[in-house]
């Protein structure tokens, strides 16, 4: 494996899940009008095809 292609390959995806992630928390906290109401519980699972990793990550996102 090469280390700089792998580590470049995986910081881009790492990049396009946060990006993409962070646009639909917005657009579904605008959209369901939930801005200054608590806190939105969200879970973020990773898997990768052909392997048994399941990753999840749990947390609260506040409203404000």
């Amino acid at each position: 494996m090469e280390n700089e292609s792998f580590n470049l390959s995986l910081r881009r995806f790492l990049k396009e899940v946060g990006i993409s992630s962070q646009q639909e928390i917005e657009r579904i906290v605008r959209e369901r009008g939930l801005a200054g109401h608590g806190k939105l519980k969200v879970k973020m699972v990773l898997t990768a095809e052909g392997t048994d990793l399941r990753h999840e990550v749990a947390g609260n996102i506040d409203l404000g």
